[in-house]
């Protein structure tokens, strides 16, 4: 595979503001998180065809080829990174790129999930993957179930937001954007990536791991930023991620979609508190209770 690095993009733009504080009204500078669309495209070795436009997501530039990855992964396109030969971002006929356009070169496309992903799938911000996908058929995509047979403590639980703290760089600076953050069984950080889409930052992160030849992440917990929803559990699984937190509050159905999986999901999680919804088996404390 071909031309992985990423071009050198900003996240950030600087927005003349009025601040009104105390009954003071200032004029100031402020970061704000750019929204852009990306559109997906995806060409097969194999073929003379023009690259095929399947999908449109708003974003936040940067990482895009690992989300470009990490949204093939779990939509079944690919099974590995070796499946695709190459990235790059579309030319105009001066040979301009546009930053908004991604290209993945894939070695074999799949026709039948090309077609599904090209009637059902149009991703916003806000939404994500929605329902789309049942469980039937997450299960036919799966190559092995998440495994993760390790245990760990409240304590180490407690401590994970506030590591995602220290690395939120775009959230520090704006307060406009969602983060996955993936852990070692351990407690160490491994990987944070931000986007102001929530899906799309766990497929930022899904995308560099899989770029990495990282997955299956059996030893590995993901915490979110905001809530956990069926897209972002679904997306877990598919990556082999066993123990999922999230800050926010989980949906009934990424809650059905843990408890099938054997998947431990927290919620809710605060300075001293969580909420657990499935999975009770890998916290150190209930184990010595049952």
């Amino acid at each position: 595979m071909k031309n992985i690095l990423e071009f050198e993009i900003h996240p950030l733009k600087r927005e003349k503001i009025m601040v009104y504080n105390h009954d003071v009204f200032e004029l100031k500078e402020d970061d704000i998180a750019i929204e852009e669309p990306l559109e997906i495209k995806i060409k097969s070795t194999n073929s003379e065809d023009l690259p095929v436009s399947i999908t449109v997501t708003m974003r936040t530039p940067g990482n895009d080829f690992e989300l470009v990855a990490g949204f093939l992964f779990s939509e079944s396109l690919i099974k590995n990174i070796e499946d695709i030969e190459n990235f790059e971002y579309e030319k105009d006929g001066f040979g301009k790129e546009n930053k908004n356009v991604a290209i993945a070169e894939i070695k074999n496309v799949d026709v039948t999930n090309l077609n599904r992903i090209r009637r059902n799938v149009f991703t916003t911000s806000s939404c994500g993957i929605c329902s789309n996908v049942s469980i039937d058929q997450i299960y036919k995509r799966l190559e092995r179930l998440p495994k993760g047979d390790f245990k760990i403590n409240k304590d180490l639980i407690l401590e994970l937001p506030n590591a995602l703290n220290s690395y939120q760089s775009l959230f520090a600076k704006t307060g406009g954007v969602h983060a996955s953050a993936l852990f070692d069984k351990n407690g160490n950080l491994i990987c944070v990536m931000e986007d102001v889409g929530r899906h799309n930052a766990m497929d930022k992160l899904v995308g560099k791991m899989l770029i990495e030849r990282k997955i299956p992440l059996d030893d590995c917990i993901v915490l979110f930023s905001g809530r956990a929803s069926f897209e972002l559990v679904q997306k877990s699984i598919l990556a082999g991620i066993p123990f999922i937190l999230s800050i926010g509050a989980p949906s009934s159905l990424a809650i059905e979609l843990a408890q099938i999986f054997n998947l431990t999901l927290i919620g809710f999680l605060r300075k001293e508190k969580f909420n657990i919804y499935s999975g009770f088996h890998r916290l150190e404390e209930i184990d010595k209770m049952a």
